[in-house]
């Protein structure tokens, strides 16, 4: 199962995530411009995600779950892969379908309202909001995503409406703890309980925030970066990401809620910290403080499902999309065998498993490290989004 929390009350939620392999066989797509299939086009892959989870209006559904949810989470990871198949159209359906019904139609650079974290059917049978709190990562993603949009299609009113997002989120999810200084809330309600602040690890993509920084210079992203990495090192002494943890007293402590269990949630941990730059000075440290999942998966041939974080002791067997976040991981590590198993593993997103049907975190992560380890996009030392179709296709 994977765990999602709520984001108005901060309470856990179970949202259903079988260990299934998923299938995206697609339609080929012609390189653009005479260019050779592989990185430049022919992204099969997101083709077959886009025909099974978007609809033609741009809504991304989970239908693992009951409520045929949509997450700002789905709405901005596709965004981002869309940009990276230079996929404008996909893109702009995206963004306006959060537009309208994530954030009440109130997402223009004049005014932007940061978009609900979750859309479904509700209990009278009807669709709409579910829990109109924000996730900070979702928003963080689609501020990027809409910063290079700008930057590499030459569209100034994406990066202004990116502008506007991330200065929202500096003020509504950004806040100043005493004793460390900025950091990204879950979001801006339900996770502050007294002395006793919630977060969650795999919120901080350091590439996002280098971007961000080197967009808004005057913003918290600099120095949210650096206790960034002072967090995952802290509250991982065994190598290895809890879900959750908090701050307490001057201090990263367990999650009060959750405990030190690391899952779901943390696997994206590893994978954020794979696709960092080589050049930043902070992906070298943010990677060795990571090094018990590489030892677990040396070990024993597979990522545990389920891992304390402050004593090591695992439990089970990581399902498909572990595999798509560890790709990264291993490659930036050098793990040649760690990347060979999790290439091994990654084929079964193309081969699919008769009888059952796609899921959708098998597919986001699968397409974040398939396309990562392909060469279809990578980041650069600024935290730029530098996909293949830039330079070589276009």
């Amino acid at each position: 199962m994977r765990f999602r929390i709520n984001r108005r009350t901060g309470l856990a939620l179970t949202l259903g995530l079988a260990a299934a392999a998923a299938s995206f066989a697609g339609a080929a797509r012609a390189a653009p411009n005479g260019a050779a299939a592989g990185a430049c086009g022919n992204w099969s892959a997101y083709r077959s995600f886009v025909a099974r989870f978007m609809q033609a209006d741009g809504r991304v559904i989970d239908f693992s779950t009951a409520n045929q949810q949509t997450t700002s989470e789905g709405q901005s990871y596709a965004m981002f892969f869309a940009l990276i198949d230079n996929d404008r159209a996909s893109f702009d359906k995206l963004l306006a379908w959060t537009r309208s019904n994530l954030a009440g139609n109130q997402f223009d650079a004049r005014n932007v309202r940061l978009p609900a974290w979750l859309w479904g059917k509700k209990t009278d049978g009807s669709y709409g909001v579910l829990d109109p709190n924000s996730a900070s990562d979702s928003d963080l993603w689609i501020a990027y995503d809409l910063l290079q949009a700008g930057r590499l299609w030459r569209e100034p009113t994406y990066t202004k409406l990116g502008q506007a997002l991330a200065a929202r989120i500096a003020h509504d999810e950004v806040v100043d703890l005493p004793g460390l200084g900025p950091m990204l809330l879950p979001g801006p309600q339900g996770f502050r309980n007294g002395n006793v602040t919630r977060l969650n690890p795999s919120y901080l993509p350091l590439s996002l925030l280098r971007a961000l920084a080197h967009d808004a210079p005057d913003g918290p992203w600099a120095k949210l970066a650096e206790n960034s990495y002072q967090f995952v090192k802290t509250v991982s002494p065994q190598g290895f990401a809890p879900d959750w943890a908090a701050w307490q007293s001057g201090q990263f402590v367990v999650d009060p809620k959750t405990g030190d269990v690391g899952s779901y949630d943390a696997i994206r941990v590893y994978l954020w910290a794979g696709l960092a730059s080589p050049a930043d000075p902070l992906a070298k440290p943010w990677l060795a403080v990571l090094g018990g999942m590489r030892a677990k998966v040396a070990q024993n041939g597979f990522p545990p499902e389920k891992v304390a974080s402050t004593t090591g002791a695992s439990s089970g067997e990581g399902p498909l999309s572990y595999w798509g976040a560890l790709a990264p991981y291993f490659k930036a590590l050098g793990d040649e065998r760690g990347l060979g198993l999790a290439r091994a593993r990654l084929a079964a997103l193309d081969a699919g498993v008769p009888g059952r049907e796609p899921l959708y975190y098998d597919g986001v992560l699968g397409l974040f490290g398939t396309g990562f380890i392909d060469g279809r996009y990578r980041f650069d030392e600024a935290g730029r989004l530098v996909p293949a179709w830039r330079n070589a296709c276009d």
